[in-house]
């Protein structure tokens, strides 16, 4: 008997529900925060839009605030997402092959993403890159979403937002869980954990998580190569 075909849009939303509880409030306070600088609510709908960097996001809008110009604003969001071109390199197996929607795919990668790309299959006779589409697409739409209603919500309401930002960290600390949990080889924890008290003993808070992903990343390969020459000895 054949199986059902799995409805990849049905399965998206399904594994992307977690990162909607997180991304729908941070993505709120994000609008929150804008509106109450002064900002016109529509920078904040247009910004995660184009940009859709949580983080890098909240550190621009602080930024502008306090007065630093364009140049320093952009080069501290392109550091800040320069981990990004490391999780891009082990997306390119799963990335070939899939056609022009590949340039969003790379655009709109975010942490919380990236987990669910690799932390999940693709369905049975379903199509990787209509699959990727809809994930990545449903986690975009999260973010604009919560950033609309929370600009939105900034023009009647005075809030206070303290604490709020710390739910997008929560929310990939129970992403990572899961992708422990699901994980075949506990390695990659090891050095990630490895990495960052590496990082932070000699690289400080400020440059910990670019350090960290440059040796978790020297590890990662160097794992890979000795795991790949036993694998040869045995043949």
């Amino acid at each position: 008997m054949e199986s059902q075909k799995t409805d990849p849009l049905l399965e998206a939303i399904r594994i992307t529900m977690p990162v909607m509880f997180g991304y729908v409030p941070i993505g709120i306070a994000f609008g929150l925060l804008v509106t109450h600088y002064g900002f016109n609510w529509l920078y904040s709908v247009l910004m995660s839009i184009v940009v859709f960097s949580g983080a890098a996001q909240f550190i621009a809008v602080a930024l502008a605030v306090s007065g630093a110009g364009a140049i320093e604003i952009v080069l501290t969001m392109l550091f800040l997402n320069l981990r990004h071109s490391f999780f891009g390199l082990s997306l390119l197996n799963k990335f070939e092959g899939i056609g022009r929607i590949k340039a969003y795919l790379v655009l709109a990668l975010t942490d919380e993403t990236y987990a669910l790309i690799t932390g999940h299959n693709v369905p049975e006779r379903v199509s990787s890159s209509r699959f990727y589409a809809y994930v990545t697409g449903l986690d975009h739409l999260y973010w604009v979403t919560g950033t609309a209603m929370g600009a939105l919500l900034g023009k009647v309401l005075n809030m206070n937002l303290n604490g709020l930002e710390f739910s997008l960290t929560a929310l990939f600390v129970v992403l990572s869980i899961e992708k422990y949990r699901s994980a075949k080889t506990r390695f990659p924890f090891i050095a990630a954990i490895v990495s960052g008290i590496i990082a932070m003993l000699f690289a400080g808070s400020q440059n910990m998580l670019l350090v960290s992903i440059i040796i978790g990343t020297f590890l990662l390969l160097v794992y890979e190569k000795i795991n790949n020459g036993v694998q040869t000895d045995d043949r």
